[in-house]
């Protein structure tokens, strides 16, 4: 049983429509799939009745899809994190407005980042950032990386944030967030279950220490993304301790953005045990069958 909780459709800065992304899911025999855009829920939202019959054939598996989104944070020092939500009401107003307000901030921050490139003679426009955005309810940094290809300034995505998007980059820039603390609340008072993603991914830049990691579990943290590729084996092994001293769920996940990008689904899974618990524990939504 294949079980991907992370995953990223054209609706945020994912190279898949919502479609294409289950469609290939189901190839790949995966029997549950988050779909966890930024600060959005517009892409599951998308899959409706229609959608569903022309994806799902007779004689195709059926795939259980969770409802979800991935919360950019900002801790009060500025770094930047991510919350994953899973199972929550996708009406609550406080969470709609969170996300609402952090993806209305996107524009400015993107404009600001190429305003920096360009001083450093690295010549791109948001007209160019648009053009890989066009499907998209949130600009981010990767549309800024597909510009960037597409220009000849870098070969990849990995290399567009290894040399010029990281968080500890000089053309970075932060932008209106919730902090962690504020996101888990929010989460859960909608009735969802939180997991903090890729905590240890230190080549995304500044990183918690497991000390403040384990701060959040007070503000009601569930679980802990742990098998993630961005994670090294030193990484995985200290997160599997802290969830196993809180008493956290442990999930692997793809954080699937696109074939193109080097990505795999089911590349990082999470195990059913774990699974059912965050579905016993989610209570503002149900999974949909597809």
């Amino acid at each position: 049983m294949l079980i991907d909780l992370h995953t990223h459709t054209k609706i945020s800065d994912g190279l898949d429509t919502p479609e294409q992304l289950v469609a290939m899911a189901k190839a790949a025999r995966v029997s549950v799939l988050a779909i966890t855009d930024h600060d959005t829920t517009a892409g599951w939202q998308s899959l409706g009745s229609a959608e569903r019959i022309s994806i799902g054939g007779s004689g195709e598996p059926h795939l259980q899809l969770v409802p979800g989104a991935e919360i950019s944070c900002l801790t009060t020092g500025g770094m930047s994190v991510h919350m994953l939500g899973y199972l929550f009401d996708p009406q609550d107003h406080a969470l709609v407005e969170m996300m609402a307000t952090t993806r209305d901030d996107r524009i400015p921050r993107i404009r600001k980042m190429i305003s920096l490139l360009n001083q450093a003679e690295i010549s791109v426009t948001f007209e160019d950032v648009q053009a890989h955005s066009d499907s998209a309810t949130t600009v981010g940094r990767p549309h800024l990386a597909d510009a960037l290809i597409a220009l000849g300034v870098v070969r990849d995505r990995n290399e567009a944030f290894a040399r010029y998007l990281h968080n500890d980059s000089p053309f970075y820039v932060g932008h209106i967030a919730p902090t962690p603390e504020e996101a888990i609340a929010t989460i859960k008072r909608a009735g969802g279950v939180s997991v903090l993603a890729h905590a240890l991914a230190g080549s995304r830049g500044a990183t918690y220490s497991l000390d403040e990691i384990s701060d959040l579990v007070a503000f009601g943290l569930d679980g802990l993304e742990v098998d993630h590729r961005d994670h090294d084996r030193a990484a995985r092994l200290d997160l599997r301790r802290l969830a196993c001293d809180f008493d956290l769920f442990v999930t692997g996940s793809s954080d699937y953005h696109g074939e193109n990008v080097g990505h795999r689904l089911a590349m990082e899974v999470t195990s059913p045990e774990v699974w059912e618990g965050i579905l016993a524990r989610g209570s503002g939504s149900e999974v949909q069958q597809i």
